[in-house]
C-alpha cells in the first residue's frame, strides 16, 4: 500500500475497470439489511459450488465494507446514493456514489476508537486498493477487495 493510502488519506484516482454485476440507489439507512441480504444471495448464486466455502469470508467482508461504504454515503454525502458492485479479473471493486463530489472521504487517523467513525480506516485495512473521484456532479468512493 502506498504512503498516501497510509497517512489518512484517500488517494484522488479514478477506480479500475470491471463489469457491473449489481447496483443499488437506498435513499435510508433502513434499507440497507436489505441490501445486504441481497448482495449475500446474488453473491451465493454467482459462487460455484466447489467455491463456495472459500469465497463465505471474502463475501462476508464485501457484504460488510458495502454495507459501510453505504452508510458513509448516507450519513455523510448528498442524495442520491448509489452503491455499485463491479468483478474485475481478479477481484471484486465496490462504487458508492453521492451528490457532494467536492466532499473528500475523510479518515480520522488519530480518532480514538471508543468515539466511533472508524468505517473509513477498516475499509482501507480490508481492501487492497481504495480511493475517489468525482465527475459530473458525483463523488465515487472505491475499494478493491480480492481473494486472500
Amino acid at each position: 500500500m502506498s504512503t498516501t493510502q497510509n497517512s489518512g488519506r484517500w488517494p484522488h484516482e479514478a477506480p479500475p475497470a470491471g463489469q457491473d454485476r449489481w447496483s443499488w440507489r437506498p435513499q435510508l439507512l433502513s434499507e440497507l439489511p436489505l441490501i445486504r441480504r441481497e448482495l449475500r444471495r446474488s453473491l451465493v448464486a454467482d459462487t460455484s459450488d466447489a467455491a463456495a466455502e472459500q469465497e463465505e469470508e471474502l463475501h462476508e467482508r464485501l457484504v460488510l465494507l458495502m454495507d459501510e461504504l453505504l452508510s458513509n454515503a448516507l450519513r455523510h454525502g448528498r442524495a442520491p446514493v448509489a452503491g455499485l458492485v463491479r468483478r474485475t479479473a481478479s477481484s471484486w471493486l465496490l462504487v458508492v456514489s453521492d451528490a457532494a463530489a467536492t466532499v473528500p472521504p475523510h479518515p480520522d487517523p488519530d480518532r480514538d476508537p471508543a468515539r466511533g467513525g472508524l468505517g473509513l480506516r477498516m475499509v482501507a485495512d480490508l481492501t487492497t486498493a481504495y480511493g475517489w473521484c468525482s465527475d459530473g456532479g458525483r463523488k465515487h468512493v472505491w475499494a478493491v477487495l480480492a481473494p486472500a
